[in-house]
């Protein structure tokens, strides 16, 4: 009788690379000072000296960042764009950054304006004291306000972008891509590999390519981030920053990637199978407990996180599993590369599990 070799064996028999890697990043940027309501009154009070705490003492800060933006365009000829309702941003990005390829290594591609919402300090009129009396109170509420997109190539990072929103305290988001960051260290050490969209799939040395990803951490992004907040349009002075105001991240979304090449696509596509096969229940609670290593109580179980869902599109299927707020995901591709020669061929596989966190 004939087995079916297991995952296990599958994996151990017929990966011819496999490298683990941060895939895409989104970060907050925000001045922990300024995150609560008595924050603000305390910047407006204490730190700018006026008597009632309003968000109209910080409107000429507002106005001198927009104008500094407007200033950075014109000085270094940058495109300003407002993007559409229902418009694909990085589908901008991606066109235009093949043609600043051509005749740049860094700098910013162009800036982006568009109109969201965003949890901002407003001034409402509080009860105080007798006969009627109101002071100015400060209350955090939602607006739509406009956001400003700062696309950028980065010669150790690659393409990023960082938005702020225009309206005090002028929080950010910082995008960063691990794979593209993967990319520009093998360039510049002259290491030779093989692109996909997001990642790659062949090079000469796949040790030197995984510590390039183990030691893509917190220190590289740090100094990252803080390299092009002095390149940038900065919404606090110098001053501010050294009484403290100062931005720091934290992780809103993460996406870590496993990427498999296989020697064979018959090899790849019964490993795909033999997955789906031995996990179809993975979405149940006592299964997702075995993943995620989670305690499960009622209020987990019911609020209908936890399931699985097996997609095909043609018959390239691919498996999704839920729990909560986090997302793993296993999907199967074969692709083929003319100018790469037919014994270097490979089908690849790509698990992407997207863990979300709050802290850096």
């Amino acid at each position: 009788m004939n087995l079916k070799p297991s995952v296990a064996e599958l994996q151990k028999e017929h990966v011819v690379m496999e490298l683990e890697c941060i895939d895409r990043m989104y970060l907050n940027a925000y001045v922990p000072q300024l995150t609560t309501e008595a924050g603000v009154a305390g910047f407006v009070r204490g730190y700018l000296g006026h008597r009632f705490a309003s968000t109209k003492q910080v409107a000429a800060m507002t106005e001198s960042f927009v104008q500094s933006i407007m200033q950075f365009v014109l000085d270094h000829k940058i495109d300003l764009l407002r993007f559409q309702k229902g418009q694909r941003k990085d589908d901008v990005m991606q066109r235009r950054l093949r043609a600043f390829k051509r005749k740049h290594r860094a700098g910013v591609l162009f800036i982006g304006v568009a109109q969201e919402k965003a949890r901002v300090p407003r001034t409402v009129r509080k009860a105080f004291g007798h006969e009627g009396a109101t002071i100015p109170w400060i209350n955090y509420s939602t607006a739509n306000v406009n956001f400003y997109y700062f696309y950028c190539l980065d010669e150790e990072f690659g393409p990023f972008f960082i938005k702020f929103c225009s309206y005090f305290p002028y929080t950010a988001k910082l995008c960063i891509n691990g794979h593209e960051y993967l990319k520009c260290q093998l360039e510049r050490r002259g290491i030779a590999y093989q692109a996909l969209d997001n990642g790659i799939w062949w090079t000469e040395q796949l040790r030197a390519a995984q510590r390039i990803c183990d030691r893509f951490d917190q220190q590289k992004i740090e100094a990252f981030f803080r390299k092009w907040l002095r390149r940038l349009p900065h919404p606090f002075s110098p001053k501010d920053r050294q009484a403290g105001y100062r931005y720091e991240l934290s992780i809103l979304q993460a996406e870590f990637s496993l990427t498999q090449i296989w020697d064979r696509p018959l090899n790849g596509r019964c490993f795909f199978e033999e997955v789906i096969r031995e996990n179809i229940d993975l979405g149940r609670p006592e299964q997702v407990q075995l993943i995620f290593s989670r305690k499960l109580n009622k209020s987990t179980v019911a609020d209908g996180r936890c399931r699985t869902r097996i997609l095909t599109e043609g018959v390239i299927p691919s498996l999704h599993i839920y729990y909560k707020n986090t997302h793993s995901k296993r999907f199967w591709c074969k692709f083929q590369k003319r100018s790469v020669p037919e014994s270097a061929r490979r089908p690849f596989l790509k698990f992407a599990p997207e863990p979300f966190a709050n802290s850096f």
